[in-house]
């Protein structure tokens, strides 16, 4: 069933950062160039999939295995073919903060709505330092910034006070996209962030519960591949009806482990594969899911899509 007509006119009522965005993946042919009229192929089909918005370069799309030319050239790609139909973010982020700075001030922000950064990898900064990084951020861009807290890879948490710091702060940092798993966390942003700040699912398992706390949708990864089922849950989230999202949510279940038990963006490159959007090659270190895996992941997608 086609859930898109439930709150359509309450998102657009609504910030356009509500709903469903989808970090999308970066196709490559099979010497791992570039594949940009599959790339055209896929946003075609997220933004008929029912999304709200893309986000172009995220970690998902393999941002830190592609040169500094190949990145201007995607952004300016998938600007042109998304074309203002949906909102449209850019992933810029990096350990470097003045190195980052120069970066962000040089984006051409022609058909782009907010960045999205996440916390500096490696460095493991103090809450200080991370603090530091994001004000430096936000001084440097007209944008919107959405913060992107992800432990698991940064090796480094985002603590609730410095994100409430930050949102207070700084009228530009307008959300964060939390995947940090720590619903405690989660609550304490809750209660005391302003009222019009964002709290974004950056894991799939756990949108609607998030959803449930009061988050107002999902940077979705499984969202490549299926589009029309992750939208219909988030509008079903929106609209108050849970117990219509949770069928949704359960029928997801498998699926969504599938996409991440040998590594993102290998497992839902394999189902976009299945699909027809695109090939399944990734650049490494990244390598492509097992055979066993990838029989799995044909078999939910077929069941699925």
């Amino acid at each position: 069933m086609n859930y898109s007509y439930i709150s359509t006119l309450l998102i657009t009522e609504m910030n356009k950062f509500y709903g469903t965005g989808v970090a999308i993946i970066t196709p490559f042919h099979a010497d791992g160039q570039v594949d940009y009229d599959a790339l055209g192929k896929l946003i075609n089909y997220l933004i008929d999939g029912g999304v709200e918005y893309l986000v172009s370069l995220g970690t998902t799309g393999e941002s830190a295995t592609l040169s500094g030319e190949e990145r201007k050239q995607v952004w300016a790609f998938t600007a042109k073919a998304v074309n203002g139909r949906v909102g449209l973010v850019a992933g810029i982020g990096g350990n470097n903060t003045l190195e980052l700075v120069e970066q962000i001030k040089q984006f051409d922000t022609t058909g782009y709505d907010a960045i999205l950064s996440a916390s500096p990898h490696y460095n493991k900064p103090t809450q200080e330092g991370i603090y530091q990084h994001y004000k430096a951020i936000a001084e440097a861009t007209p944008l919107p910034v959405i913060l992107y807290n992800v432990p698991s890879r940064t090796g480094s948490n985002v603590n609730a006070d410095t994100v409430v710091r930050l949102a207070h702060d700084f009228k530009n940092i307008i959300g964060i996209k939390e995947a940090g798993g720590n619903f405690d966390q989660i609550n304490q942003i809750m209660r005391d962030k302003p009222a019009d700040f964002l709290m974004i699912s950056g894991d799939d398992p756990v949108t609607l519960p998030m959803m449930a706390l009061g988050g107002v949708g999902v940077i979705s990864v499984t969202g490549n591949a299926l589009p029309r089922k992750t939208s219909d849950m988030v509008r079903l989230c929106l609209a108050g009806d849970y117990k219509a999202a949770q069928k949704i949510h359960l029928q997801l279940i498998d699926f969504t482990r599938l996409m991440f038990v040998e590594g993102s963006p290998a497992g839902v490159k394999t189902a976009l594969k299945q699909i027809g959007v695109c090939g399944d090659t990734v650049r490494l270190p990244l390598v492509q899911v097992s055979s066993a895996t990838a029989e799995k992941i044909v078999a939910e997608t077929k069941k699925l899509a």
